[in-house]
């Protein structure tokens, strides 16, 4: 078996569905020391790899749609280059609404609209999937970043793959949500809090959401919400302490109710403030269904 290259000793493959942060991811490794190239093609990579120049150790190679030709025998390909080098392939996807939502947003065009003409949006997407399913199962991490930001996704990939140095904390996202709508993807921890009395079934807190005090107060009365938050933190000084000590840097936890805008986010911001207040983290918060509905 050939050995692996000694030089570059890190190549990170970025790909995924357009409109999934491809750009970002790559911008990311670029500002944490990666020579980043886009739109490469996969089947040029070991010509390209077997000449780079010495001073590049670390490499960001980003693939995309355009590429499609090349995917037929992905498998081999990959293969015969994780052969020869410390290569790993990062497949960036997202939600198909989430999708739309950016492409609205941006006002860009999808770029099977170009390459193949007389497609929508939602067609667009669904032939893109396919096209990417064979690069996708030979992924060593799949990444769904439908409730990241674009300061997320950035901060995810830096502190994942650029091994930032400047602050070791652990980052912590939280995320409430309701399962009517799905469990969110990536989740490191999930809590169902739906044995937890429900406000939506009372006609003043209906209308209202966890950020609200009526709410709050309604839920933080029960003497059930204080027994599960005192065995809740428990767990968590456990478990944070632990990923603290073994070098962990990213960490999602999932709070779910049924419809993710009551019970959910009331504990998810009661798990921020108690993180804050007994580790001095400062975790990020996505409500992802606060408005659903």
């Amino acid at each position: 078996m050939e050995e692996k290259k000694e030089i570059p000793t890190e190549i990170l493959v970025v790909t995924g569905l357009s409109g999934a942060g491809k750009s970002v991811a790559l911008k990311s490794l670029e500002d944490s020391g990666f020579f980043c190239i886009d739109n490469f093609p996969i089947a040029l990579l070991d010509n390209l790899l077997a000449n780079f120049n010495r001073a590049y150790k670390k490499i960001g190679i980003g693939v995309d749609v355009r590429e499609e030709i090349h995917y037929g025998n992905i498998y081999e390909l990959i293969s015969d280059l994780k052969k020869k080098y410390n290569l790993t392939i990062i497949f960036l996807e997202a939600d198909e609404k989430v999708i739309i939502r950016r492409y609205k947003e941006t006002r860009r065009p999808h770029p099977l609209i170009f390459l193949k003409g007389n497609l929508t949006l939602q067609d667009a997407i669904a032939e893109e999937r396919k096209i990417l399913s064979s690069i996708r199962d030979a992924s060593d991490k799949i990444i769904n970043t439908s409730n990241y930001s674009p300061h997320q996704l950035r901060k995810y990939i830096m502190l994942n793959y650029g091994k930032i140095e400047s602050d070791k904390r652990l980052s912590i996202l939280l995320i409430s949500f309701g399962f009517k709508y799905g469990v969110p993807e990536n989740l490191d921890l999930l809590f169902d809090v739906r044995f937890l009395p429900n406000p939506y079934f009372i006609p003043e807190l209906k209308e209202l959401s966890g950020k609200d005090n009526e709410v709050y107060n309604f839920i933080m009365q029960e003497p059930l919400t204080n027994k599960f938050l005192q065995l809740l933190f428990n767990l968590l000084d456990f478990l944070i302490t632990n990923f603290i000590s073994e070098n962990r840097s990213y960490l999602i936890i999932g709070v779910g109710c049924t419809g993710g805008k009551h019970r959910s986010p009331v504990i998810i911001e009661e798990i921020s403030k108690h993180l804050h207040n007994n580790f001095l983290l400062n975790s990020e918060i996505v409500h992802r269904d606060l408005t659903s509905g």
